[in-house]
């Protein structure tokens, strides 16, 4: 069966002029049907008073569609994005950040860079550095299975988009844009590019991101720039489009060449400048957003003398755990906690079976220090919480079960990351993921897909309600928690029907034992685990 082509929009420079963009949607949606997102590149504030945005601001007027828009492109609209990790600006207005991967739960991907093109240290708040574009092209195209992306939304013109295409009036495209863009969009190769702040309209005529007869064939891009809304000379500021994400699309439909394809606009005249060699990353920059923020994970830091920190001769002394405001269940050294329940001890870790577990082998890892969450660990608390996240795997695999991790980071005090084994033989791995997304579909809670080895201490800040879920091929699925959450969701989507089919146990309150019974099955676990504990290693 075919996938379903998600609808979007595309808009330019709203530049402070809401109720004549959001009337325009609703008239379109009123004729042509709903539309799945509004995507704004270009100025989104203007100079215009804030009148019309504090009625979008405090509800009084609500935005049609969910819209998503870029940052500042100049010091005087830096005030609206607070956030440089991206935020709800008003209900179904959300600034996506600073640069970084939208993954929605289609499997859709659009990555993004607000700002303008800076050279100067530091980089203006409303300026992107070729160190912020480095680390996206990093990023994305460091794995070899690496074929592009859905759409990258940017502010200014590519530099040399115009080589080997139509006309792109009156703006000299060797002069006018960003390299840096033009390189990113050559690494990128995205299906769709949309820019604007140049106040006119010009869809380029797609490019091919391959050469003929020397590389084997890929997609096309589409390059479009959008005028500003509601311009006098009623230029094209909206533009309507539809996707197959391209992780869902059969490959030979994916590469099929559009009969007025052109040559890659950067590959010739752009050469010097979108082709050189990558500017290095640096060893410490902040992290590259996935809606909010994501990076590869970053190594061991070198000292100036080149060595591994981890062989300096003055190691540093490791850092206290940090202690809880008051009496809490969980930390190692509280007398609150239940000691017959802890199975191992790390050095910064503990595994404990969980109070009224789904099963008798359902486990928490939990820090022996008080964090909150997985987004609070020091570095040395999050490799060891990796490395049981390794071992766990290794040691359900031995039985026959693959595992699935979840944390839910509201209405508690300290981290808890819930191990639960599932059978090989219940349900596959994509019968799980499935399973979550039906259920946070029926709930109405928005399950944002992440990409392997994305980190979720760069897409959630400290503090930041959220809920996401880890399964065994390393796949996370992540939702912000904005107002309300069902404290049992995870429990309840691994026991209903399609996981472990044990749906009276998903509130742990029915499912405690006797003390002597927890005591039995830790005993259990202790000896089924002994093999495979790394921490009797030297």
């Amino acid at each position: 069966m075919a996938q379903k082509p998600l609808r979007l929009l595309a808009c330019g420079d709203v530049e402070g002029k809401f109720d004549v963009l959001f009337n325009r949607v609703r008239a379109i949606q009123k004729k042509s049907g709903n539309f799945d997102l509004l995507l704004c590149v270009g100025n989104f504030f203007g100079s215009t008073p804030d009148a019309e945005w504090e009625e979008y601001k405090t509800g009084i007027k609500k935005a049609p569609i969910q819209t998503y828009v870029l940052g500042a492109n100049n010091q005087e609209t830096v005030k609206y994005f607070q956030d440089a990790d991206g935020c709800e600006l008003a209900e179904n207005i959300t600034y996506l950040g600073r640069k970084g991967i939208f993954t929605g739960s289609s499997g859709l991907q659009i990555v993004y860079l607000s700002g303008t093109e800076s050279v100067d240290e530091p980089v203006p708040g409303y300026s992107f550095s070729p160190k912020d574009v480095s680390s996206l092209r990093t990023m994305l195209c460091s794995t070899s299975q690496f074929k592009g992306v859905d759409i990258l939304l940017t502010s200014p013109w590519p530099k040399y988009v115009g080589n080997f295409g139509n006309s792109s009036g009156e703006v000299d495209t060797k002069k006018c844009g960003s390299a840096l863009i033009s390189g990113l969009a050559t690494d990128l190769k995205p299906r769709y590019h949309f820019a604007a702040l140049e106040k006119t309209y010009y869809e380029r005529l797609p490019y091919r991101n391959h050469i003929v007869l020397q590389e084997t064939t890929q997609h096309a891009t589409r390059f479009i720039a959008l005028a500003s809304v509601g311009n006098p000379e009623k230029k094209k500021y909206l533009y309507a489009f539809s996707i197959v994400p391209m992780k869902l699309m059969d490959a030979a439909e994916l590469v099929k060449q559009p009969p007025d394809v052109t040559e890659n606009p950067y590959r010739k005249s752009g050469k010097e400048a979108s082709m050189g060699k990558p500017i290095p990353a640096p060893e410490e920059e902040s992290a590259c957003q996935f809606f909010f923020d994501l990076n590869e994970k970053q190594g061991r830091k070198r000292s100036s003398t080149g060595r591994d920190s981890k062989s300096s001769p003055h190691p540093k002394q490791p850092r206290k755990p940090p202690q809880p405001p008051g009496p809490c269940w969980f930390c190692l050294a509280s007398p609150e906690v239940e000691k017959h329940l802890v199975v191992n001890i790390g050095t910064h870790c503990y595994l404990a079976l969980a109070k009224g577990g789904l099963s008798d082998d359902h486990v928490l890892i939990l820090p022996i220090g008080h964090y909150q969450s997985v987004v609070e660990l020091s570095a040395e608390v999050v490799e060891e919480v990796e490395k049981y996240k390794v071992t766990l795997r290794r040691f359900f695999k031995s039985r026959g079960k693959r595992c699935v991790l979840f944390e839910r980071n509201y209405k508690s005090h300290h981290l808890q990351l819930q191990v639960i084994p599932v059978p090989l033989s219940r349900c596959t791995t994509d019968d799980i993921k499935d399973a979550f997304v039906t259920q946070a579909e029926q709930q109405q809670i928005e399950l944002l897909e992440i990409p392997e080895h994305s980190d979720i201490k760069q897409i959630a800040q400290p503090g930041a309600a959220y809920f996401y879920v880890e399964l065994d091929t390393g796949e996370k699925l992540f939702h912000r928690i904005k107002k309300n959450f069902p404290l049992q969701f995870g429990r309840e989507v691994l026991a209903s029907e399609a996981i472990l089919n044990i749906p009276d146990k998903s509130d742990w309150r029915q499912c405690q034992v006797s003390k002597e019974e927890e005591e039995m099955l830790a005993r259990r676990f202790r000896k089924d685990f002994e093999p495979f504990d790394f921490t009797l290693d030297d």
